[in-house]
């Protein structure tokens, strides 16, 4: 069976303790364990100022992270992620390969887009 490598961005409810925003962490990645993926590696992007409103919310705690993942499974992946509360936006790309340092490429490409 085919698997990609994708970059995910996932934005959690800016409410959450640390705790609690652990534990939807882990949701998230166990979820992708389950469809049979591994997860590669994960960059806290911290809290931030979403350019608009999501529910309720002006203020979101980012997380990217690098997963394989079977072809077949991304659309269940997606699925689950509808599904969770504590989850106000999320965005999966494929890439051809996880990045060596903790690189962010959205801030590169916004940068780029700068020039």
């Amino acid at each position: 069976m085919k698997k990609n490598i994708y970059e995910g961005m996932y934005i959690l409810r800016p409410t959450l303790s640390d705790d609690a925003r652990e534990k939807a962490l882990n949701k998230i990645t166990s979820i992708i364990s389950s469809l049979g993926g591994s997860i590669e590696k994960i960059i806290d992007w911290g809290r931030r100022k979403l350019a608009y409103e999501i529910k309720d919310c002006m203020e979101g705690n980012y997380y990217l992270i690098y997963f394989t993942l079977p072809t077949n499974a991304i659309g269940e992946l997606i699925t689950e992620n509808h599904l969770h509360e504590d989850l106000l936006r999320f965005m999966n790309t494929s890439i051809d390969k996880v990045p060596e340092q903790n690189e962010i490429r959205f801030k590169q490409i916004a940068q780029m887009c700068e020039v």
